[in-house]
Parts: C-alpha cells; sequence; structure tokens
C-alpha cells in the first residue's frame, strides 16, 4: 500500500543559523576552513541566513558556551568537525551536555548516506538534538562527509525548525 505524507508548510520564515568549525589547527589559521564555508554555501537552498560563524579549537567546555550561546539567537546551529575517534574529537559529548532531547534519526540518516559511499561512515559520531527553540546538528570536518551528509537532511530541516517553533498543524498520512 502506497502512503503520501502531507504537511503544510506555510510559513515565509527565515531560518537564523550559526556554523561553528571545531578544528585546532583552523582556530590557530594552520588550515583553511573549507567544512565551514560549503555549509553556508548550502544553506541558499533553505532560505537561511548565517548570523554567525567561528572557529574553535577542539575544546570541550568552549564548544558548550558557543552552543549554550548561540542557542538563544538561532534556529539552527550546524558543527562541523570533532565527530571521529580521535582522543580530541569531542564535539559529541559536548552536544549531548548541551541539548533537551536528542533527535537520533537526523545522525542516523547522514550515516546511512556515508556508508553508501564508505565503510568509515559507521565512525562518526554525530548527534543531533534541539535545546529550547533551537536545533543542534553535528556534521564531520571533511568537506566531502558535509556535503553528502548535510545533503541527507537538508529538506527536513525547515519542518524541523518549524516545529520546534510550535508550529501545530498536522502532518497526516494518506
Amino acid at each position: 500500500m502506497l502512503s503520501t505524507v502531507y504537511c503544510l508548510q506555510h510559513t515565509n520564515y527565515m531560518i537564523t543559523v550559526a556554523v561553528l568549525t571545531l578544528s585546532d589547527k583552523g582556530s590557530k589559521g594552520e588550515r583553511d576552513d573549507t567544512s565551514g564555508l560549503l555549509i553556508q554555501d548550502m544553506l541558499n537552498s533553505i532560505d537561511a541566513k548565517v548570523l554567525h560563524y567561528d572557529i574553535l579549537p577542539d575544546e570541550k567546555d568552549l564548544i558548550k558556551e558557543k552552543l549554550i550561546k548561540y542557542t538563544g539567537d538561532v534556529d539552527l546551529i550546524l558543527t562541523t568537525g570533532g565527530t571521529g575517534l580521535s582522543p580530541r574529537d569531542v564535539t559529541p559529548e559536548a552536544t549531548l551536555e548541551v541539548i533537551d532531547r536528542q533527535v537520533p534519526g537526523i545522525a542516523e540518516a547522514m550515516r546511512l548516506e556515508g556508508l553508501k559511499k564508505t565503510s568509515r561512515a559507521m565512525l562518526s559520531r554525530a548527534v543531533a538534538g534541539v535545546k529550547g527553540k533551537s536545533l543542534i546538528i553535528n556534521l564531520p570536518g571533511s568537506p566531502k562527509a558535509v556535503r553528502e551528509g548535510l545533503a541527507a537532511i537538508l529538506d527536513v530541516i525547515p519542518h524541523a525548525i518549524e516545529k520546534i517553533k510550535g508550529d501545530t498543524s498536522e502532518c497526516a498520512m494518506q
């Protein structure tokens, strides 16, 4: 049986965004942040405006501080970097300590898309969740993985933001 999901997206709301790149080398100016810039370019397709862009070292307390600061100011926070297995990769831990509720399907969708290209995608520890009225999503650090992961979830972000903001319209299956 084929079912169709209908859901009204009735707002013409511009999504406000913070992009946070986590990289020890990037924060010292020893590496260009191509992933953070790629995220900004990809957001054009969902009518989003980047209000904040920062590059921080892989320090959990600094990451938490920025995430908390941004949640009062933007709808969406996208991080890039720090989601792997190295000892300095602490972005998921920082995010988990900040969020109120997890949205595991977002990270699962990104990993699933990545697995179509490489088995190494299963090593990503990225998480996603809600803090207050903001959606926080961890993306990998490499531009290729950012492109693939963000492409997998980009179309659901506006709907997620509407729901987080309190939209109560029905999404019915027929």
